[in-house]
């Protein structure tokens, strides 16, 4: 009975945060101009300092390159895999392959992760994302921008890449990591305080995510049925592939925490980024637009209950 009132208690308030969310947009209680001002500050803010302080704290192995290898090549063969796809049965939205791939780590996974499992514990779920991110900023991005635009200089694109806040907080927090930091950041005055700070915001990260994820929920019934397709294929494949790699690889192989289990699992059943319909292009049709935004919140819905329902499996790791 305990165990079943401390499960309540940790997925409640995951449900709980979506649905104010929801209710601000339903009672126009706050504007998207607000929410989209809360957003970069989670974005270039709250999340950056979580991240930092999550790669500062986690230990780093060689056997993790694993992970790293495996996250990146698995988000290129989604995206082959798109394109197959829509070759082979001829579809006609032309943003399916960039919907197979990659994952909402930053505005979905650390959010969930972090309020089931506990924000001491992100580190864990930051292991298995770095290679994601290798993917999003250095492949899957500029296939955007290559889609939209046409070519991309290289050197935009690395620019892109070290500029970006997230990137920033992982390269400087696996730097201070290397350099024994842990310590003495916390101790030494002004970066002490800096740390403090970083602890406040990243209090923040969790509640002003999910809230922001119940405010974007919006489903338009037309196209439904090509939404669900993309979210079935994604979760089809990756499901059985998180439990198999969970088992084999990071229980059996790398005999990592349990932990690591649930931080894989999680990574794999996020919806594809947020930033899809960001590098659109301006001049994209209602019906695609439609389409990438059904997808998105779809698969955000459905990927919250499967998280849900696989901490309540797995509530003490």
């Amino acid at each position: 009975m305990e165990q079943t009132i401390q499960i309540l208690n940790q997925v409640l308030p995951i449900l709980f945060l979506i649905s104010l969310g929801y209710w601000t947009r339903r009672k126009k209680f706050l504007s998207e101009t607000t929410m989209d001002d809360l957003r970069k500050i989670v974005v270039n803010l709250a999340l950056p300092a979580v991240i930092f302080v999550s790669f500062l704290q986690v230990e780093l192995k060689s056997s993790y390159f694993i992970l790293f290898g495996l996250t990146f090549l698995l988000c290129v063969l989604l995206f082959l895999l798109g394109q197959f796809i829509k070759k082979q049965f001829n579809l006609r939205h032309a943003y399916f392959p960039y919907l197979t791939t990659g994952f909402e780590y930053g505005m979905l996974g650390l959010s969930l992760y972090g309020a089931a499992y506990g924000l001491d514990k992100i580190g864990v779920i930051a292991v298995t994302d770095l290679g994601h991110e290798i993917f999003i900023w250095f492949v899957f991005l500029p296939l955007l921008l290559i889609k939209r635009d046409g070519m991309q200089n290289p050197k935009e694109i690395v620019r892109s890449f070290l500029s970006a806040p997230v990137v920033i907080a992982i390269l400087t927090g696996i730097l201070f990591n290397m350099l024994n930091g842990q310590e003495w950041l916390v101790q030494l005055p002004v970066t002490g305080a800096l740390m403090t700070t970083f602890d406040f915001l990243g209090k923040l990260t969790v509640p002003l995510i999910l809230m922001i994820v119940g405010y974007g929920i919006k489903i338009n019934r037309s196209g439904l049925k090509d939404a669900l397709l993309v979210v079935l294929i994604r979760l089809g494949v990756l499901i059985p592939l998180a439990l198999f790699l969970n088992v084999h690889l990071i229980r059996n192989f790398m005999q990592l925490d349990r932990l690591f289990e649930a931080g894989l699992f999680t990574l794999l059943i996020l919806p594809p980024p947020f930033i899809v319909p960001l590098y659109a292009p301006s001049n994209l049709g209602d019906e695609e637009k439609q389409y990438i935004n059904n997808v998105l919140t779809i698969h955000t819905m459905i990927s919250v209950a499967v998280f849900i329902i696989y901490f309540v499996m797995n509530p003490v790791i």
